[in-house]
């Protein structure tokens, strides 16, 4: 089930409150600084963004240009009702209109309180618990196989007793559940990396069959009833040490473009999706790698390219008509860079203090 009201039946005018998550902007950047940049650059843009963070040091909530008040929320493994409670005080402060969940962890969390949310009126665009786990790591190639494609054999290390792995099966990527990639060469290496992932992020973690060739990405919006609303891809052009794309170049591919619309059929998939696949050097086919339910933090890339899908997910989600015809183009080069984000202590101090911080005054 989809939560999205139609907004001229609700008679909708008030400046939008978007609740945005995922705002650390590090070395591994999450998607929230970009998915804002994407929804405030649009020009029919008119609202403000209210920061929701994990940690009082997440650099995007520290940015007073992106983000007009911060809230600290309960980590993921607080629970449904840690997260219900503080969204709903952060709801009578706000008014929130929409929240758009960016991390892999919390929605399990944001899933299971999406019927009280609706009912405070706050809409979100998410998939329902059912499709979540269907596209897991863990399902995947269940999931693969109902509906015809390629992905890479992967076997479940529930603890350190499991780990089963022939020398020619190497090499092999070892996965978290939710985060973690490690390419593993010898024997030791598959031991040591997944007891550096289980430690991090618990068990079960993944091993899985290592495909050579190129590493492609798919950005996506589903309506929920099976149709792919709009796509981005990319392909990799600069890795970090974790396997991600620091550098990154827009492409349109079919074969890319057809595994991504697979996928949302398949799932009648509401809202944002990332599609990553593999092209294999050995015989010239996609491998299916992940399907992760939410923006990559490479979508700026694809609002530069001239397909913002953020705008295009909340005028979902907030049952608007869509006429706006986007162009996507290619030959787009994304890099990622860093900088340095100054500010003072004392405005940011109740952050640490009391859980929240308000840069600009409310209008009375």
């Amino acid at each position: 089930m989809i939560f999205i009201t139609n907004c001229a039946e609700a008679g909708w005018s008030k400046m939008l409150n978007i609740g945005i998550t995922g705002l650390n902007a590090g070395d591994s950047p999450a998607p929230g600084v970009p998915v804002v940049r994407c929804l405030t650059e649009h020009p029919d843009w008119s609202g403000k963004i209210s920061g929701m963070v994990y940690d009082a040091l997440e650099s995007g909530g520290l940015d007073r240009k992106l983000v007009s008040s911060v809230y600290l929320l309960p980590y993921p493994k607080a629970g449904r009702e840690a997260l219900l409670e503080r969204i709903s005080y952060v709801h009578k402060r706000e008014a929130l209109d929409v929240i758009i969940p960016n991390l892999d962890a919390e929605l399990p969390n944001f899933i299971s309180i999406r019927e009280e949310l609706a009912d405070m009126g706050i809409r979100m665009f998410i998939p329902a618990d059912e499709q979540f786990k269907r596209r897991s790591k863990v399902n995947l190639g269940k999931l693969a196989a109902e509906i015809g494609i390629n992905t890479p054999k992967t076997r479940l290390v529930t603890d350190s007793s499991c780990i089963d792995v022939r020398q020619d099966e190497l090499p092999a990527m070892v996965k978290g559940l939710f985060y973690d990639a490690m390419m593993a060469y010898t024997l030791e290496e598959v031991r040591h990396h997944v007891h550096k992932i289980a430690s991090m992020w618990g068990y079960p973690v993944l091993i899985q069959q290592f495909i050579e060739g190129e590493e492609y990405n798919a950005a996506l919006i589903g309506d929920g009833k099976g149709n792919m609303m709009a796509v981005a891809g990319m392909k990799k052009l600069v890795f970090t040490d974790k396997g991600k794309g620091w550098a990154c170049v827009s492409i349109f591919n079919e074969g890319l473009n057809e595994l991504a619309e697979q996928v949302v059929s398949a799932l009648a998939w509401p809202g944002a999706m990332e599609v990553e696949a593999i092209k294999s050097k050995k015989d010239g086919k996609f491998y299916l790698i992940e399907l992760n339910p939410r923006f990559p933090a490479w979508i700026y890339l694809a609002k530069a390219a001239g397909m913002n899908l953020p705008h295009l997910y909340l005028q979902l989600a907030l049952g608007k008509e869509i006429t706006e015809k986007m162009e996507y183009r290619s030959g787009v080069v994304f890099t990622n860079y860093t900088t340095n984000l100054i500010t003072d202590l004392d405005r940011i101090s109740t952050l640490f203090t009391n859980g929240e911080v308000e840069y600009y005054a409310k209008a009375v």
